[in-house]
């Protein structure tokens, strides 16, 4: 969700890449369906893993900032850039994926950790850059 909302708020004016801990889960449909509402598409997208990015010739050395949604992926995100100048910082985002009995409520529970990606978003890098970005 937050590379998605990221590209769509910003555009081309920030590079951004999402890779997490895991990568051989799908995209959550949940996920896609309440980005869908705000017109960021991601039936396409592919999960990535940190190792997946330096498999593919990604140099995190080359970013300036990671951002951690979890708290393994902020452990794992300190000890990949322990020995580079690169900030990383965490963003405690609750995990949609384990609540809710019925679909209605995880849709909502998906809305709200959508939600706060974007206020933590519009906090750090201030309002978003495109008219398709305003909620």
């Amino acid at each position: 969700m937050a590379e998605g909302l990221m590209k769509k708020f910003y555009g081309t004016e920030v590079y951004v890449q999402s890779a997490g801990v895991h990568s051989e889960m799908d995209v959550d449909g949940f996920a896609v369906a309440v980005c869908g509402e705000m017109g960021v598409e991601l039936d396409r997208h592919q999960t990535r893993s940190f190792d997946d990015l330096k498999e593919w010739g990604d140099d995190i050395s080359s970013y300036d900032l990671i951002v951690a949604l979890s708290p393994a992926s902020q452990r794992q995100a300190l000890e990949l850039t322990r020995f580079y100048h690169l900030d990383v910082e965490y963003w405690p985002i609750m995990d949609p994926s384990g609540i809710g009995e019925t679909r209605d409520a995880k849709l909502d529970a998906y809305r709200k950790a959508r939600d706060q990606i974007i206020d933590r978003m519009t906090h750090r890098f201030g309002a978003a850059k495109t008219n398709e970005g305003s909620r």
